[in-house]
């Protein structure tokens, strides 16, 4: 990125159920919250989040392939899909524009996005019970 430039773009992302437990909307928004390039994650209802992230980091179509990856449904109706094909052309648009290279992530995308995520969390040992009690056996 260079410096001191930003493009920050403000999207709405809807999700479509039935849901999975461990597969709600805030379970996206807790796993984007700590990604490079995204600035600010809202939930805004039981099935929608906002978004706002800097598209010299990363690119709305990277952040949808990364959630379908990582098992979420998007809402694939279509004025979804409408909206969803008129602001990857902008941001692809765009970023041609301003001399930036195409981001794209044919498989692997949640990966490369979530590692700062998974970087931060804890880890090591996550068994509840006492020392003595995982010993016993």
């Amino acid at each position: 990125m260079e410096e001191g430039k930003v493009s920050i773009k403000h999207r709405e992302i809807v999700f479509r159920g039935p849901y999975a437990p461990h597969l709600k909307p805030e379970a996206a928004l807790l796993l984007l919250v700590d990604s490079r390039g995204i600035k600010q994650v809202t939930l805004l209802g039981e099935n929608r989040i906002s978004i706002s992230y800097d598209l010299y980091c990363i690119s709305l179509m990277q952040i949808e392939t990364a959630l379908s990856e990582s098992g979420f449904h998007l809402d694939n109706s279509i004025m979804s899909k409408l909206k969803r094909a008129l602001y990857y052309f902008a941001e692809d648009t765009e970023r041609r524009n301003r001399g930036l290279k195409k981001l794209t992530c044919s498989r692997g995308c949640a990966a490369k996005i979530f590692v700062s995520s998974y970087k931060n969390r804890k880890h090591g040992c996550r068994d509840q019970r006492p020392d003595h009690l995982r010993r016993y056996l």
